[in-house]
């Protein structure tokens, strides 16, 4: 069993219970996952185009 799915969805949920959103790259076998906390509805948008465009990263 891999246990890295279960430690990062246990950090998600721990980043959620301070406020913090996780946006992930959708691209199967990218690492990318940025967090964020009290951003503007603008910032936050550029931080989830960013993290979801994998071309970009």
């Amino acid at each position: 069993m891999d246990r890295k799915p279960l430690v990062e969805h246990v950090a998600d949920a721990l980043a959620r219970l301070t406020g913090k959103t996780t946006v992930r790259c959708p691209h199967s076998g990218c690492s990318v996952r940025i967090r964020y906390r009290a951003a503007t509805p603008a910032a936050a948008k550029r931080l989830t185009d960013l993290a979801t465009d994998h071309t970009r990263h």
